[in-house]
């Protein structure tokens, strides 16, 4: 029993980076844009938190500055797809690609190098990805911003025949995906891994947006993706020397594509929770 409940835990504490780079990814999807770079971002969030923490002597500060990093970020990212209205996706993968690059070019002279003072506990971290599930979800649900946010993404037309301003909303809500990217990125480097490391994401970044397809686009369904895929990742550190560490190494991705699998194959109707127009660029009087 002590055994089960210790890998819960950690299953959680390991999710809750997952959990919150979903989060903010799902948010920006209700939108209609999709942000491919989450991997990026994180990255970007990692070695800033990472050396700001190591400069100021402050993990919180770190952590600052990891979301301002990936919310600076994802505005490029919003202001090249949702003002020039260029794809998404080519976007997001170039976002990715720099945001990695930029973040291993910087973090050279600091590779290797342990983190002066890392965040004490993780149990708060873990408490603060289950909160910011419940207030995403209170938000897209019983808020009237929620609800603008949701039809601009279902139908940018009638939200704009309303008043509601579709750029503005959708650069705000991929700002705020870059923010819990970054923060994302940020818990790995002062507290999990108290460390800068090239590459430290280790793909988290892609399974977070296969939570956010895996999820329905769901907040608190996201926990549960979120507690599956730590799952797989605490195993894949546990189980060394049990299974072959490169069976190990592909457990969560394997798992990723098996949960998308089964998601498109028994979800039915629930497919059709897509939003409307997510990865479409809106112009005004165009249908």
């Amino acid at each position: 029993m002590d055994a089960v409940l210790a890998t819960f835990l950690r299953a959680l504490a390991f999710g809750t980076p997952l959990l919150w780079a979903a989060l903010g990814e799902i948010v920006a999807e209700r939108s209609g844009v999709v942000n491919l770079g989450v991997e990026g971002m994180m990255l970007l969030g990692a070695f800033f938190a990472f050396a700001t923490a190591q400069i100021t002597g402050s993990p919180f500060l770190g952590l600052g500055a990891a979301g301002l990093a990936g919310t600076l970020a994802a505005l490029v990212h919003a202001l090249v797809c949702v003002r020039l209205r260029a794809n998404q996706y080519v976007s997001g993968l170039a976002l990715g690609m720099v945001g990695a690059g930029i973040a291993g070019l910087l973090g050279r002279g600091w590779e290797g190098t342990p983190l002066g003072k890392a965040l004490p506990e993780l149990s708060g971290i873990t408490l603060s990805g289950l909160v910011l599930s419940g207030l995403v979800w209170g938000f897209l649900y019983h808020t009237r911003w929620g609800i603008a946010l949701r039809s601009v993404g279902e139908s940018p037309a009638a939200a704009d025949a309303q008043g509601v301003s579709v750029p503005l909303v959708r650069s705000l809500a991929v700002g705020f995906g870059g923010f819990t990217a970054g923060i994302a990125g940020g818990f790995l480097s002062v507290a999990y891994r108290p460390s800068w490391t090239e590459g430290m994401t280790a793909g988290m970044g892609w399974i977070a947006i296969a939570i956010t397809v895996f999820s329905g686009w769901d907040p608190l369904r996201a926990v549960a993706g979120s507690l599956l895929f730590g799952t797989l990742f605490h195993l894949s550190f546990r189980l060394q020397g049990v299974v072959a560490p490169e069976l190990l190494k592909m457990a969560p991705y394997l798992g990723t594509i098996l949960a998308l699998t089964l998601t498109t194959a028994h979800r039915g109707s629930r497919i059709q929770e897509v939003p409307e127009a997510l990865g479409v660029p809106y112009v005004r009087g165009e249908r």
